[in-house]
């Protein structure tokens, strides 16, 4: 056979061979677009989020976002890559939140370093951070974020108020050191204080009080949710009914809100009668009830007129 010959059944035998490699492409478990799948199909059991979960993990451990892994989904992971992300993965199986597997959760649009001494920030807690732009006084200039954990929400009102001077408490050491970090990397100024809910402000008053306290009842069977047995359980129960926490900063308010400020709570979403009674008989008036993002009634809000004592003074 000759060297035209030769080239001639090279040629010919072309498409099979392009055939055949992309036939073990497709079989090939290292390849991005087979790692998803694969991962995505262990975690439909146990993930309320399987494709995310994947793709978050995936896009940590190459080191790139989102969008570059569906444009590169038919490259591979090296050696290394593969045991990472398989590591991640059976300690996600096992339950474990993906927001501490990677010490990061976005909130507000801001990256928050997260860890088990705190909850993880959940988006409809974005709704009390609404409700608190919209309903705080026209001339508000101080704000206080009850429970701060990471620092989310005292961050978020930070962030869209700049002249705002906002506090922070929480009574976990290593929260409010953790809602500290937050803020220097974000480059915002936050007041952060170690306090038991009020404790630490005796004299303080604010135009702005804000809390997403633990409000699960002890009992609830949430508790047995994806991911939440590894949340601090101290930031989610609380005693009498899930109520014991509100009522205590609903009582406790009057004394730290300046005359016509305003206190918003986030709370169950089957707790929004319990929580306007409580704020009607501690004084409150202009009792409002907002909606999350799933339709459910989950923050309550309430204007502090003031005492005889605030128009005296």
């Amino acid at each position: 056979m000759n060297t035209k010959q030769t080239n001639s059944l090279r040629w010919q035998n072309l498409p099979s061979l392009l055939l055949l490699a992309r036939a073990v492409m497709r079989d090939n478990p290292t390849q991005i677009r087979n790692v998803l799948r694969a991962a995505v199909q262990r975690l439909q059991a146990s993930s309320l989020s399987p494709q995310l979960d994947a793709e978050l993990l995936l896009c940590a451990v190459l080191e790139r976002g989102r969008t570059w892994l569906r444009i590169h989904d038919g490259e591979c992971l090296n050696a290394a890559q593969a045991r990472a992300f398989d590591d991640w993965l059976e300690r996600r199986l096992r339950g474990e939140p993906v927001a501490y597997l990677l010490g990061c959760q976005e909130f507000w649009s801001l990256p928050l370093k997260v860890a088990p001494c705190t909850l993880i920030p959940r988006p409809d807690t974005e709704r009390l951070v609404e409700v608190a732009l919209a309903r705080a006084p026209e001339n508000c200039t101080t704000v206080l974020d009850l429970g701060t954990g990471t620092g989310a929400i005292a961050l978020a009102l930070k962030h869209e108020r700049r002249h705002w001077h906002v506090t922070a408490t929480d009574r976990v050491e290593m929260a409010a050191a953790l809602a500290s970090e937050n803020a220097q990397q974000l480059g915002l100024s936050l007041e952060v204080l170690e306090s038991d809910w009020l404790a630490a402000l005796t004299g303080r008053r604010f135009d702005l009080i804000v809390s997403n306290p633990p409000y699960i009842d002890p009992h609830d069977p949430h508790l047995r949710g994806d991911g939440v047995s590894y949340e601090p359980l101290s930031a989610l129960v609380a005693e009498h009914g899930g109520l014991g926490d509100l009522k205590t900063i609903v009582e406790h308010a009057p004394q730290h809100l300046c005359a016509e400020g305003v206190l918003a709570l986030e709370h169950g979403y089957d707790q929004a009668q319990a929580v306007g009674r409580l704020l009607l008989g501690a004084g409150f008036d202009d009792i409002q009830t907002h909606h999350d993002y799933g339709g459910q009634v989950r923050v309550t809000s309430a204007v502090w007129r003031g005492d005889s004592s605030d128009f005296t003074s």
